[in-house]
């Protein structure tokens, strides 16, 4: 798979994600809206770490971290 299609997908996670709670057809404190934050910083973190981008890197780390939480929180209820 080309680095940029890695990139790209995980940019149309994060895209869509937004929308989607900012639309109200998902819950900003949902499952669907949080797996595809988890998912989105997966793909954006294996492309900052491929392109060398640290920072890009780190603000992924986070954003996985507290979509995991979150799913954490989720399922523990």
């Amino acid at each position: 798979i080309p680095t940029e299609a890695i990139g790209w997908t995980g940019d149309i996670i994060f895209i869509l994600a937004y929308y989607f709670a900012s639309s109200g057809k998902l819950k900003a404190d949902g499952k669907i809206f949080n797996f595809m934050n988890l998912g989105g910083a997966i793909l954006f973190g294996t492309y900052a770490m491929l392109k060398q981008t640290f920072p890009v890197l780190v603000l992924e780390l986070f954003w996985g971290g507290i979509a995991t939480l979150a799913l954490y929180k989720i399922y523990k209820r």
